[in-house]
């Protein structure tokens, strides 16, 4: 097989990189949001590299690496991780997952895996299948915290100056908040000062009391640039000694991150009528179910892949008669913990659970990255094959 560095057409023009890749990725997907024992992020390649075309696929298999090549795509979005415990050698040996990473490496494609962090983010993958099942208002199980140590500081200016110091507070990194930047709060009033035989103030005379028409202003920032924004503050405001307080503010939940979703369905159904729409939409030949098929279902709780028993570790949340979990594969002890609860269950299939993300991530992807040729793979398949008799 060509290396993938020798098939490039002469003179044209690179679209992004893998940094800006990553990037995208993570506006979407922030990596802070994975499990713990996840491996999410750039796996392979260079953050220099130039992408001129992605390939989206759920598992990096050697067909989809194949199909990479002949497409001649720089970058793969795999949302399986294929390097995910140690690794002791790599070898481009297309019989282990690390043998196709290495495989992938000598191509010069780099590989980025969002895995769980696409689980928790808002349209991801549980939310995805939540709106395929028709749940309305869908909500994680626990919502995920801001991982920032953010700061607010609060700070008076003179009308005249407000922009000047604003201006230089934004530039320190001040006043973003999520995909925003240039946030504050102003509240105008006055202030009062009385200087000192040695001060030399910038507004009026020392000795004499001054009333000064002031705003109030208040930025938040991460506690880790607090001495870049105290020396912005300083450099650009008028005073020769500023004024100014900082709070330290407590991480608070992010209502639309974290990991599953649950919520109510905006019609009650049977679990039979739910399976069958599910397994329409996504593609599938048949699904298994815990519990009776007529059984009449109000509320859904939605884990892509396994839930395992986390719809039962929910804090406040008690599930039992009219609740459905919808996930991709369920093992027997959990099934059985199910049915002496009550509570219905679809296995949709592990696979055939997370596939639908695909298409809305590559629409997402477009408008972040303009040009940018974003392949869904065809190669990427569920290992499992149903037999009728």
């Amino acid at each position: 097989m060509a290396k993938h560095g020798t098939r490039r057409e002469p003179g044209r023009a690179v679209v992004t990189t893998v940094s800006r890749l990553c990037a995208a990725m993570e506006s979407i997907a922030p990596l802070h949001a994975a499990a713990d024992w996840d491996n999410v992020g750039l796996l392979i390649g260079d953050a220099s590299w130039p992408v001129r075309r992605l390939l989206l696929t759920i598992d990096l298999m050697p067909s989809v690496l194949d199909e990479a090549v002949v497409g001649r795509c720089d970058a793969i979005v795999a949302y399986h991780p294929p390097i995910f415990r140690g690794v002791k050698s790599l070898r481009p040996e297309r019989a282990s997952q690390e043998g196709v990473a290495a495989a992938a490496l000598s191509e010069r494609i780099a590989v980025y895996s969002p895995h769980t962090a696409l689980d928790a983010a808002p349209g991801g993958t549980n939310d995805t299948l939540a709106a395929l099942a028709g749940i309305s208002g869908a909500a994680p199980f626990t919502p995920a915290r801001d991982p920032l140590q953010r700061c607010k500081l609060v700070t008076f200016v003179p009308e005249n100056d407000l922009e000047r110091v604003a201006a230089a507070l934004f530039e320190a990194g001040a006043g973003r908040i999520g995909d925003y930047s240039h946030c504050s709060f102003r509240l105008q009033g006055q202030g009062t000062f009385l200087g000192g035989p040695e001060t030399n103030p910038a507004i009026g005379r020392r000795g004499c009391l001054e009333r000064v028409a002031e705003t109030r202003l208040e930025v938040l920032f991460d506690r880790r640039t607090t001495s870049v924004v105290i020396d912005a503050l300083r450099r650009s405001h008028p005073y020769e000694e500023p004024a100014f307080d900082i709070y330290s503010l407590d991480a608070a939940p992010l209502a639309s991150l974290g990991q599953g979703r649950m919520g109510e369905f905006a019609r009650p159904t049977s679990v039979a009528a739910l399976a069958r729409s599910l397994a329409r939409q996504i593609g599938v030949n048949g699904v298994s179910i815990v519990g009776s098929p007529g059984a009449r279902v109000r509320r859904g709780f939605v884990c892509v892949g396994a839930a395992g028993s986390l719809p039962f570790e929910i804090p406040g949340v008690s599930l039992g008669e009219g609740d459905v979990v919808i996930t991709g594969e369920i093992r027997h002890h959990d099934a059985l913990q199910y049915a002496r609860s009550g509570t219905a269950a679809i296995a949709l299939g592990h696979w055939a659970s997370e596939r639908p993300v695909l298409q809305p991530l590559a629409s997402r992807l477009r408008g972040l990255l303009k040009g940018l040729s974003i392949i869904v793979s065809r190669r990427d398949l569920d290992p499992f094959r149903i037999l009728t008799s």
